[in-house]
């Protein structure tokens, strides 16, 4: 199947954004990890299946995959971030897992063996296709008949507290937009039904839509996790669009609006997303 290749996105992974999430991917993961078990407890892995994990980014969800999957499984991680990958693999060889490697491509055209997996698998890796319908295809015709999907994909932009904060600095930001459901980027599929109907479209059966929510920690305070928001994604190209004056102003207007959410355990924020399932024919 013909698909086109997500350009813009394997520059920006391959650049700045994907070193810096490879440098602070530790706190990437406490952002995201709330969302593990309940993606685990989806993909209710068996052990010796094969797993793939779309978009895996450092892997954390590749090598727990992996381990349920144990020694006579196995579990392919795909990503476009060549920085990202790297710490994928250190990571897998400093926890000793044998069972997992990890692949740099796209994975709307990248070569995958027809029904070769029981599981594809994503946490937030599956919004950026610049084809979803063809990349939701192809992953389709790589599981076997009766292999599943356990996908997350951001849900609804408001009920992410991490855009809101942003969204309360509107006169000082040029948001224009930013954080729509159904405009490019993270929050592509997070209208009820979007990715639900393109699972279905590309054959799989089954198909469910459960809606989610987990607190991530996002720094130590409001100052620390107020710098980590704008250093990274729509953070840091939203404040690229001022001047030196106004980024001073964001800042300490942004960690004004995250105080509320300091805490012993650090500042937490809520996410939400669409945990998706279905079965392949």
């Amino acid at each position: 199947m013909h698909s086109i290749a997500n350009t813009a996105q394997a520059q920006a992974w391959n650049g700045y954004e994907g070193s810096h999430w490879a440098a602070h991917q530790d706190r990437w993961d406490a952002v995201n990890a709330g969302f593990d078990q309940p993606l685990l407890d989806a993909a209710a892995i068996a052990p010796g299946e094969r797993v793939l994990d779309i978009g895996c980014g450092a892997g954390a969800t590749t090598r727990l995959a992996a381990r349920a999957a144990g020694p006579e499984g196995s579990a392919l991680g795909l990503d476009l971030s060549g920085p990202l990958l790297e710490r994928g693999r250190a990571a897998a060889e400093r926890e000793g897992i044998g069972n997992v490697r990890f692949e740099q491509g796209d994975a709307q055209v990248h070569p995958l063996p027809r029904g070769s997996f029981d599981l594809a698998l994503s946490r937030f890796g599956v919004m950026f296709f610049a084809d979803p319908a063809a990349a939701f295809a192809h992953i389709a015709a790589a599981l076997r008949p009766g292999g599943r999907v356990a996908l997350l994909a951001a849900a609804e932009p408001e009920g992410n507290q991490w855009l809101t904060a942003l969204a309360a600095l509107g006169d000082l930001l040029p948001l224009e937009g930013f954080g729509k459901a159904g405009g490019p980027g993270m929050f592509s599929l997070a209208a009820p039904g979007a990715a639900a109907s393109l699972l279905s479209r590309a054959g799989l059966h089954d198909v469910r839509a459960e809606h989610v929510t987990a607190y991530g920690t996002w720094g130590r305070d409001a100052d620390d996790a107020g710098d980590f928001l704008l250093g990274s994604g729509p953070g840091r190209h939203l404040l690229g669009a001022v001047d030196a004056g106004a980024a001073v102003r964001v800042r300490s207007r942004l960690a004004d609006v995250l105080r509320p959410y300091e805490g012993g355990a650090g500042l937490r924020l809520r996410s939400t997303g669409w945990l998706l399932t279905g079965t392949a024919p």
